[in-house]
């Protein structure tokens, strides 16, 4: 490097321009290095701390600015969880239960750094599981074993208020809970199976014994039909309409006739008695 290329160095550090790129880089690397921002995702809040106490602000989705050193900030999950819980427990009559059942739950946004603050980021291990826990001992111990599995949309309703209620107090929201399955000791559950078996036994033997009880009635009934009928008959039959009867059947024997007159004649119960005078009549007309 001869002397006119050091002379024109010192001249563009006197003019300032390599002053300005390095103050450039440096501003750059300071960036870089204390980051005075932070970007918060979809579903989550921010805590800020100062020198490492929680905040009243809680920052939302985004990127904010923050004073570096100073300040700090934690990231929380608002968005829905879900966790499955198995218990054992026992019911009103003694009887040992296993239940298994699911939580969908969410920290309340506004609040995350009271959670942050009071429980920290471990709460489903320190709140959520022993509320459920507490409360599914709770209230099967207030329904016989029968009743968990008859009365299962009414239990749990019942648990799922009493978590909402009891989850709520640490700025938690429950979404929604629903019973997975109820599971209780062999000799419970083959009771159970034996007086269902009975019980459809005793059912069909009273639809048996209604259907009996129903054709019953049926034959009965047309029994009685059918002898009103031939009483009808009876009180109808006179002098007048056993004439009309007899003629009715010489009228048909006549229809019959080949026109040959029998060799005897009378000495049937009904003897044809003026028969050419009939057959002339019918002729005329």
């Amino acid at each position: 490097m001869d002397n006119q290329d050091i002379n024109q160095i010192k001249n563009a550090l006197k003019n300032g321009k390599w002053k300005k790129l390095f103050i450039l880089a440096f501003v750059f690397i300071l960036l870089i290095a204390f980051k005075p921002w932070v970007q918060v995702g979809a579903g989550e809040r921010g805590i800020v701390q100062n020198f490492g106490a929680v905040q009243d602000v809680v920052l939302g989705e985004g990127i904010h600015f923050k004073i570096p050193i100073m300040q700090t900030v934690i990231l929380m999950d608002v968005k829905i969880q879900k966790t499955m819980t198995d218990a054992a427990s026992s019911s009103s009559d003694l009887q040992d239960v296993d239940l298994s059942v699911a939580l969908n739950y969410h920290i309340i946004p506004d609040k995350a750094n009271l959670v942050y603050q009071t429980i920290g980021v471990e709460f489903k291990k320190r709140i959520i599981d022993p509320a459920i826990q507490e409360v599914m001992k709770a209230v099967s111990a207030r329904y016989t074993a029968e009743e968990l599995i008859t009365k299962r949309p009414a239990v749990s309703t019942e648990m799922q208020e009493a978590l909402t209620s009891r989850l709520l107090a640490s700025n938690i929201s429950v979404d929604a809970f629903s019973i997975i399955s109820f599971s209780f000791s062999q000799t419970f559950t083959d009771a159970i199976e034996a007086k269902q078996t009975a019980e459809q036994n005793a059912l069909k033997a009273k639809r048996d014994l209604d259907r009996i009880k129903v054709e019953a009635e049926q034959t009965i009934a047309a029994a009685t039909a059918e002898a009103e009928a031939l009483r009808l008959q009876k009180m109808n039959i006179s002098p007048d309409l056993i004439e009309l009867r007899k003629i009715e059947a010489n009228l048909k024997a006549i229809e019959k006739w080949n026109g040959v007159l029998p060799q005897v004649t009378g000495a049937g119960a009904i003897p044809f008695i003026g028969v050419s005078d009939v057959v002339k009549k019918q002729k005329r007309a």
